[in-house]
């Protein structure tokens, strides 16, 4: 969703995390980007007939709710690899859990700079209601937040990522938390392995140009 015309805020913020895009590739200081999705648990009604040769498997157009479990997602674009959580719940608790995982992941940097949408659960806060005063600081002394604007979440090169371990791996009838987990960990390692990067080429000059609608005019 584009935001409405002349919207000071937003373009603000999309230009931050586009200044951020265009930093080059340094250890030291990593650009991740983080994302969260739903999914639901579905499973089958009927025993589905198998797949046979110039024959597809045939499933019941019926299906059974089991709930939902949420699926954290961690990329660093620049270096081609990922990282997947599969929680019971989206809560402040199980994002400040990810993002100590996340600074263990990066150990050897100085500073991480995460992308990330401006969710209610995604705030500093949830570290000192994690954490003791004492390792919630530390932990976000690790980070530096960087939110993409409101109706933004485009610029969240995670929600790629997302998408494509959805396309590829998920989209389909699963009916157990393990099952998720085992499926989307066997797709980080896949993809991992393969280096795959994203070419984002989109920057604050295109946006000033096929996005003017959203700049705040000027009288001349």
């Amino acid at each position: 969703m584009i935001p409405p015309l002349e919207n000071g805020d937003f373009v603000a913020n999309m230009e931050k995390v586009l200044e951020v895009y265009k930093r080059k590739y340094d250890p030291r200081f990593p650009v991740v980007c983080m994302d969260e999705s739903p999914k639901q648990l579905i499973g089958e009604t009927k025993e589905p007939i198998k797949a046979k040769p110039g024959r597809e498997a045939i499933f019941d157009y019926e299906y059974s709710r089991h709930g939902s479990v949420n699926i954290f997602i961690a990329n660093e674009p620049l270096a081609g690899k990922r990282y997947v959580k599969v929680t019971e719940r989206k809560t402040k608790a199980d994002w400040a859990q990810f993002l100590l995982e996340i600074a263990e992941l990066y150990k050897g940097a100085e500073k991480i700079t995460l992308v990330m949408d401006n969710l209610a659960t995604h705030k500093p806060g949830a570290l000192y209601e994690l954490f003791k005063p004492d390792k919630a600081k530390k932990l976000w002394d690790r980070f530096d937040f960087v939110y993409t604007p409101k109706h933004g979440s485009w610029l969240n090169m995670a929600e790629i990522e997302l998408n494509v371990l959805m396309g590829q791996c998920l989209n389909r009838r699963i009916d157990n938390i393990q099952k998720v987990r085992s499926e989307a960990l066997a797709w980080a390692t896949a993809r991992n392995n393969k280096d795959a990067k994203i070419n984002w080429q989109f920057t604050a000059e295109d946006a000033r140009i096929k996005l003017k609608r959203l700049y705040p005019t000027f009288d001349a």
